[in-house]
């Protein structure tokens, strides 16, 4: 029996043309911005381009990043969990993309697919596997948002099987936790990591489950964007946001595993670190008023849920 075919150029040209196609949509929603454009080499093999979005007209900043990096060996931190892959030759590829608008009723939003790729040789077999998702970060509590988000979170997964979503939304789940908060950091939506086998079958289909997650990404957020982007908001709001974007801050740089592989690879720092948000702030002892807004979204909304089992009334 031969084995299957491994391909990384293709999946490098599906995520230059995923790239392409957000940078698209996002301006397009934005209506007022642009993405600046930052090319990056990097000394030990390959490179990538950072896009930035800044002062638009709903994003306060967006960033797209591609990266496809290569190296003789992998940083000793990761070879240390993975010794199979110890002294041996790799390529990285992704697309990652984070979403900060300017009001607090639009949610933050994140999204990554990324495939990593350790060439065979002699006795050795190749090493693969593909990684992604997407999530959502709220600031204010609204179910309409959480059910349209997950209801595509779910399209996304449903060609591949009908255990797919409820298990990668329990990995979304487990993973965007904050241990030394005892709380999520959003809503969920998808995880998943290390997928190199889907139901006995192998890179093909892989592929194709990741790309129907970078494909369904902007379907999911353009909705909730368009619902929220006009709300009247003030003060209160913005310092809410401000100090819940202190919770995304303390998770990219303490728990994102996408954030410690970067740094220890030798990555881009700037583009590693773009995906922090431009202003946020801490407050010491804050208690949100019983009752309010901003008290519902920690104590009701911030908790792992079965949305789609919740739906509302009419949705």
């Amino acid at each position: 029996m031969t084995a299957e075919r491994v391909d990384p150029g293709a999946v490098v040209r599906y995520l230059d043309g995923l790239r392409d196609r957000l940078t698209r949509g996002l301006e397009d929603l934005d209506g007022g911005a642009r993405f600046e454009e930052d090319h990056w080499l990097r000394s030990e093999g390959g490179g990538g381009t950072t896009r930035v979005l800044v002062a638009g007209s709903l994003f306060e900043r967006a960033a797209i990043a591609f990266s496809h990096v290569s190296g003789a060996e992998l940083p000793k931190a990761a070879s240390a969990a993975r010794p199979a892959l110890a002294g041996r030759g790799f390529e990285a590829m992704g697309v990652s993309l984070i979403l900060h608008p300017q009001n607090p009723y639009v949610p933050t939003a994140h999204a990554n697919v990324r495939f990593f790729f350790a060439p065979g040789g002699g006795a050795q077999e190749p090493i693969w596997w593909f990684g992604g998702g997407f999530d959502l970060t709220p600031y204010y509590p609204f179910e309409e948002d959480a059910v349209t988000w997950h209801r595509e979170a779910r399209a996304a997964c449903q060609p591949f099987g009908d255990e797919i979503y409820p298990r990668f939304k329990q990995w979304c789940d487990a993973y965007f936790t904050l241990p030394h908060r005892g709380e999520q950091r959003g809503i969920g939506g998808l995880f998943f990591d290390d997928l190199s086998d889907l139901h006995g079958k192998g890179f093909a289909d892989c592929f194709a489950l990741m790309r129907s997650v970078g494909d369904h990404f902007f379907p999911a957020f353009r909705p909730i964007a368009e619902r929220r982007r006009d709300l009247t908001y003030g003060k209160r709001e913005r310092e809410f946001q401000l100090y819940r974007r202190g919770r995304y801050v303390e998770f990219n740089l303490l728990y994102d595993r996408g954030t410690r592989f970067g740094i220890e690879s030798g990555g881009r720092t700037e583009s590693i670190l773009v995906s922090l948000p431009p202003l946020a702030r801490w407050s010491y002892g804050y208690r949100a008023a019983p009752g309010s807004p901003e008290e519902r979204l920690t104590e009701y909304f911030l908790k792992p849920r079965d949305w789609l089992a919740e739906e509302l009334d009419g949705d």
